[in-house]
């Protein structure tokens, strides 16, 4: 028994690490850079990292604990919606962020609210509202704008009571990590058992790869959000070019998972899916 404890405390430290290595998978680093590309703060990015993170390890610990508890055996089409799931879940992601980005505002309509105003007073820009950056022409002067600063989806948003609560900030995050969670917990599940049998140990095992990729993914946020926040105040026009980048690496990346996972040979809607734990 003496000569069985060390091995298993490695394989629990193996676990948080591999936990650490597990938040930097590519379709979770595409995620969670589309969530912080509207997050001007450093510290709100660390903790929709850590959203993500709780919602990620929360599937993980649920269907991992079926499969190594009660032996539970998830079915080809299963895997493969769950996978399939991911892809959908990018492409909304993507599709947000570029929706998002505000809609061009007619000239004729902002120049109406200007007494006396030359066309030559417009000007277009990307220009934020709070943390609601989009670009239309507009002037500066009284009325000139074209809408008032309270007038945007955000704002409109906040008013509805969404906006004060602490849970609404976290929410999306949170799911996204659930999401993740569902499409890799039985992989880990069955990598788990095939080195340690013991179950205790192994649910062990699992929350510390579940601990190891919230710290993952926090220092990922962390980082990612840093060129997010830097240029939100000092460049933003670079900044809305770099949300839409990221809004349309994820749309693409869900667009080839969907396939992938969906119509490919041996996909959900094939005649005859097969299906890894990935």
């Amino acid at each position: 028994m003496t000569g069985i404890a060390p091995s298993i405390v490695s394989f629990l430290v193996l676990g948080f690490l591999l936990g650490m290595r597990h938040a930097t998978d590519a379709d979770h680093v595409v995620a969670i850079a589309t969530i912080v590309s509207r997050e001007h703060s450093m510290a709100g990015s660390v903790l929709i990292g850590a959203a993500w993170g709780v919602g990620h390890t929360i599937t993980v610990m649920a269907v991992g604990a079926a499969i190594i508890v009660f032996g539970v055996v998830i079915p080809p089409q299963l895997g493969l919606s769950m996978d399939f799931a991911v892809g959908i879940m990018l492409v909304l992601l993507g599709v947000l962020t570029l929706t998002g980005m505000g809609r061009a505002v007619g000239a004729a309509h902002v120049h109406a609210g200007v007494p006396g105003g030359h066309a030559l007073d417009l000007h277009e820009h990307p220009h934020a509202h709070g943390d609601y950056v989009h670009r239309h022409p507009h002037g500066h002067g009284p009325g000139a704008h074209g809408h008032a600063e309270e007038d945007t989806p955000l704002a409109r948003l906040d008013r509805s009571g969404l906006g004060r609560l602490a849970l609404y900030e976290w929410l999306r995050p949170f799911a996204v990590g659930f999401v993740h969670g569902l499409a890799g917990s039985a992989a880990v599940a069955l990598m788990v058992l095939s080195i340690i049998r013991e179950p205790m140990a192994a649910l062990g095992y699992l929350l510390l790869f579940g601990l190891g990729t919230v710290v993952g993914m926090m220092l990922i946020t962390l980082v990612l959000s840093a060129p997010f926040a830097f240029t939100a105040v000092n460049l933003p026009k670079f900044n809305w070019r770099l949300r839409v980048a990221s809004g349309l690496v994820s749309f693409v990346f869900g667009v080839v998972l969907i396939y992938g996972f969906g119509f490919a040979d041996g996909g959900l809607f094939s005649d005859a899916p097969t299906w890894e734990p990935r």
